[in-house]
């Protein structure tokens, strides 16, 4: 294959341009959560499938040299129990843009962070996402089918005392199961200081039970929050191309983020593509078809190939994922197996 262009955009065929690197460094958790997996789990990829450390900096490093991204998403799976993570965190903070600052955050289920928060900020990490379902102990275990809530809690706090800011908690609603929930999550992020982003349940459950009448709008959430603390709409840089549209409280209390995956998606303004823990490139979160850059890289491609593989791909990328509409695509796989 032909050389990429240095520094040359990544633009889509909808004139969208591409910057935002989702990498998932394993597909195996520690929880069960229904909205995802099982509860026997999945058949967890080997060891020698994943991509190594190098591997995966290897991409990153394409992506942010030749095509100038500046952001870098750590998933899984659940990435802490990757060992030596702080490590990949290490190498992946030692890449620059060619414009400025690289943005390198991580979702995480919390579990564990704790025990890592301070390693990880050392390394580079600029921010994290925690995911908590439930601040009800009996129902977080219902939905996680794990006792883990306390743990969880630890992490957040252990990410707002190592100094990450803002940290942000992502809530997965669930119409039936913790709806009834929005105005305790909403005050636990005032209490503690942090963003609780409440996100619509979307149809990569691995157990494919998801319908939209599990679907809780996100006007819905805005509107019950802010009848108890009014609320404002936050404009401004940063929310081009977020998926979270963010209200903050008039009263000075911090800010809330819904995301409208279903009923209003971000789709026009996308510039994200993701990296599974086997090396798999999607242009989509919901994407039918990916680009194996495990196998160019494996079998002695340059990075001229990973480039040209990635440019490929992106050339393919669609206009939205079509939920809801009579020709939408249920990916074959799960969340976890993709990449959060």
């Amino acid at each position: 294959m032909g050389a990429v262009n240095p520094a040359h955009p990544l633009i889509d065929p909808f004139d969208r341009r591409v910057r935002d690197l989702r990498i998932s460094v394993t597909d195996r958790c520690n929880l069960r959560c229904r909205y995802c997996m099982p509860a026997e789990g999945l058949d967890w990829l080997a060891r020698a499938d994943l991509l190594t450390f190098e591997e995966i900096t290897r991409v990153a490093r394409v992506c942010v040299e030749r095509f100038g991204f500046n952001s870098i998403r750590l998933t899984g799976g659940e990435p802490t129990v990757r060992a030596h993570l702080p490590r990949l965190v290490g190498m992946l903070a030692g890449l620059s843009p060619a414009d400025g600052h690289l943005d390198l955050a991580l979702t995480t289920n919390g579990t564990t962070f704790a025990l890592l928060a301070d390693d990880l900020r050392r390394a580079g990490l600029d921010r994290v996402n925690i995911s908590c379902d439930s601040l009800r102990a009996d129902r977080f275990a219902a939905v996680t089918r794990r006792d883990s809530l306390q743990q969880v809690i630890e992490g957040i706090d252990a990410a707002v005392a190592a100094g990450f800011s803002p940290v942000k908690v992502n809530c997965v609603l669930v119409r039936g199961v913790n709806d009834d929930e929005l105005v305790d999550f909403a005050a636990f992020g005032r209490e503690r200081g942090v963003h609780v982003r409440f996100i619509e349940f979307m149809p990569l459950d691995a157990d494919g039970a998801w319908s939209p009448d599990q679907v809780v709008p996100a006007d819905e959430v805005v509107s019950t929050i802010g009848a108890v603390w009014p609320l404002e709409a936050v404009a401004g840089p940063g929310t081009g191309s977020a998926p979270a549209r963010r209200w903050r409280f008039v009263d000075g209390g911090g800010e809330i983020g819904v995301i409208s995956s279903v009923t209003d998606n971000f789709c026009g303004s996308c510039d994200r593509v993701r990296l599974t823990a086997e090396g798999m490139f999607r242009n989509c979160l919901f994407a039918v078809d990916e680009t194996d850059l495990r196998s160019i890289m494996r079998s002695g491609g340059g990075d001229d190939d990973v480039a040209a593989a990635i440019a490929a791909d992106v050339g393919r990328k669609w206009a939205g994922h079509s939920i809801g509409q009579v020709h939408f695509r249920r990916p074959d796989r799960s969340m976890s197996q993709i990449g959060g």
